[in-house]
């Protein structure tokens, strides 16, 4: 497991389609698009979405106004959908034999392999 001092594993990645299930964009669904492993924080698309005033600066081609961005969002508030749209936790598992063996990931609720690296 980890210590105190270090964040949890995180089990998601990149491109994971995550449904929000606390927080105050609860039902949201999107898909993953930084992850920081660090603070275990992660930024969905769509999701926590906040406004951010921004002064002109012409020389960095930089328009003022008011933008709207995605904030980072807690890892243990959203849970990978299935490709029937269910939430479920992730778990590994070893597919193949001997030393061919590869880990992959699997949803917990149904059992189906989840999206590998491409």
């Amino acid at each position: 497991m980890s210590s105190p001092n270090s964040p949890a594993r995180i089990k998601l990645r990149k491109n994971d389609l995550v449904r929000v299930i606390a927080g105050r964009d609860k039902g949201k669904s999107g898909r993953v698009l930084e992850i920081d492993r660090d603070n275990g924080r992660l930024v969905v698309e769509g999701v926590m979405l906040v406004k951010r005033h921004t002064k002109a600066n012409p020389s960095k081609q930089i328009k003022g106004g008011i933008a709207e961005k995605e904030a980072s969002i807690h890892v243990s508030n959203v849970m990978i959908l299935t490709s029937d749209g269910k939430p479920s936790r992730i778990g590994t598992q070893l597919e193949g034999e001997g030393s061919s063996a590869k880990r992959v990931r699997v949803a917990k609720k149904t059992g189906e392999v989840l999206a590998t690296k491409k």
